[in-house]
């Protein structure tokens, strides 16, 4: 029973902190980790000891299932050749360089220090997905940082389990073995994920049950993942592909009403399952560090080192690259955006992931040594990545001026809004010609859309002010519902309507609340 209640508690805290960092605009994955810190370092906090199995099978399937799906198809095409260089040529540039500077600065054997560059070299596509969500990036940048994030598992995946082979067993692995995993990884892990979303859009094509489709959704990334694993190819890029493959698909796969539920309750799900994931990273450190020997002492100038080392090959790889894309693209050549991508590259779950899997002893059965250390040094530069880098990455996404405007989008919408609305009425002038419905159901559809259709002109033409007429209608209206909530109060409370009644019309104004508010 304590350790349910450990883990409620956990819960209930990393709920309150994430909630915090909503309201005070704060990078939700940096406070969780500074969280989770201090609360360890309280006294009277148990020790707390994650298992791999808890990261790699319960949270990290649906995390990296919805970051998937929140890639776009159509910009994935337009910038697959550099995604394709990063998460191949990055994560071995930065395994090498971090594995080299771990043997000359720590204890570490160079097959450990192997181990731990493996471990650190692809960045974390739940930490900068959740990081990423609060800045307004421009959409390339936005999916060329996430796709990377997304594609770099599968070659880190190769490398962990060629470097843990190494250090467990101390013999040689050739290239072309190697390249073996590699394509079994990778490839196996690509065509499971295409027939699960395969199956998976043939069921719900078929299912107009929300409940079902709910639970399909949920099951769907666990499914991607087991049975990846279980076929001993990558679960993470399983996952990922289904991903995509489904978010690309899932306006065509269900009806609005499916769709408003399956984004409520993935929502939560997601901020629960990154709430407490981070908070773990936090809480996780010091019971690490416990386990260190006294020559172990200057972990945390290694731990900096390394981190340095991290971004400094990033920042050297990516602006060549970004270099050559914008020569061969006809651009001047412009800092802004190596910039943040360089400045992107955080860690988090997965890393923390495969430094819990390095296992306990070698093939002779003798204890690996210095295993202790490497978690230590994995989870510090996670630490280190998700508070500095995020703290500091929307001022950086700012200083760089790529951010879109609020002004730009706004303009955008209302843009597609006329649009939409236009094409309502011109279909509307059809039916009337062909008298295929009667005329007032024909002029009460018209005059619905040429009410969106003034009101999107109207945005259009006010952007340049505070406050368009359609802004001040929402919020007037707003006004109002609060009025006609407090009046349903009243009318419930003095006995004159049943309770089916008030929450019939709650609902109702619920809904009404929302769609004003655009959520």
């Amino acid at each position: 029973m304590r350790g349910v209640g450990t883990v409620l508690i956990l819960v209930v805290l990393a709920t309150v902190v994430a909630t915090g960092a909503r309201r005070w605009r704060i990078p939700a994955p940096s406070l969780l980790v500074v969280a989770g810190l201090v609360v360890a370092l309280l006294p009277g906090t148990p020790e707390i000891r994650v298992t791999p199995e808890i990261i790699g099978l319960v949270v990290l399937p649906p995390l990296l299932y919805a970051s998937a799906e929140e890639l776009s198809l159509r910009e994935l095409r337009a910038v697959w050749k550099p995604v394709s260089i990063l998460a191949v040529g990055l994560v071995l540039a930065s395994a090498a360089a971090v594995g080299a500077v771990a043997c000359l600065l720590t204890p570490l054997t160079w097959q450990l220090a192997l181990v731990l560059g493996a471990v650190l070299a692809s960045t974390d596509p739940v930490a900068v997905t959740a990081l990423g969500r609060r800045l307004a990036l421009p959409p390339k940048v936005q999916t060329l940082v996430q796709a990377e994030s997304l594609f770099n598992d599968a070659t880190s995946l190769v490398l962990f389990r060629v470097a843990v082979s190494i250090a467990v067993a101390s013999t040689a692995v050739s290239w072309q073995s190697a390249g073996g995993q590699f394509l079994l990884l990778a490839g196996g892990g690509t065509l499971i994920g295409a027939a699960i979303a395969l199956v998976v859009s043939a069921i719900r094509r078929r299912t107009e049950d929300p409940v079902l489709e709910t639970v399909i959704a949920l099951v769907t990334p666990y499914a991607a993942y087991v049975l990846a694993e279980a076929a001993h190819t990558s679960g993470v890029t399983s996952v990922v592909v289904a991903g995509v493959v489904l978010g690309g698909r899932g306006d065509r796969l269900t009806n609005a009403g499916i769709r408003l539920q399956l984004h409520a309750v993935y929502g939560t799900v997601v901020f629960l399952l990154e709430s407490v994931v981070f908070s773990l990273i936090g809480l996780a450190l010091p019971t690490l560090i416990s386990a260190l020997s006294d020559e172990d002492r200057l972990w945390p100038l290694h731990s900096l080192a390394l981190a340095a080392t991290l971004v400094a090959v990033r920042m050297l790889w990516i602006f060549p690259l970004s270099a050559v894309v914008q020569w061969k693209g006809g651009r001047r050549a412009s800092w802004r955006v190596p910039v943040v991508m360089s400045w992107a590259g955080t860690r988090g779950v997965v890393p923390l992931a495969a430094a819990l899997s390095i296992p306990f002893v070698t093939d002779d059965g003798a204890a690996l040594s210095h295993r202790p250390l490497v978690l230590v040094l994995a989870t510090s530069v996670v630490v280190v990545t998700l508070v500095a880098q995020g703290f500091t990455l929307a001022s950086v996404v700012r200083r760089s001026g790529i951010a879109l405007e609020p002004d730009h989008t706004e303009r955008e919408e209302a843009t597609a809004r006329c649009e939409l609305a236009e094409a309502g009425i011109r279909r509307l002038d059809e039916l009337s010609e062909l008298e295929a419905a009667p005329d007032v159901v024909i002029d009460r559809l018209r005059r619905s859309f040429q009410s969106r259709l003034d009101h999107a002109h109207d945005r259009l033409s006010d952007a340049d002010h505070t406050e368009s007429a359609d802004h001040v209608y929402r919020q007037l209206r707003r006004d109002l519902i609060v009025v006609e909530t407090a009046e349903l109060q009243r009318l419930y409370d003095d006995h004159r309507i049943s309770d089916t009644t008030r929450r019939r019309l709650q609902r109702s104004l619920d809904l009404e609340e929302a769609r004003l508010a655009g959520t």
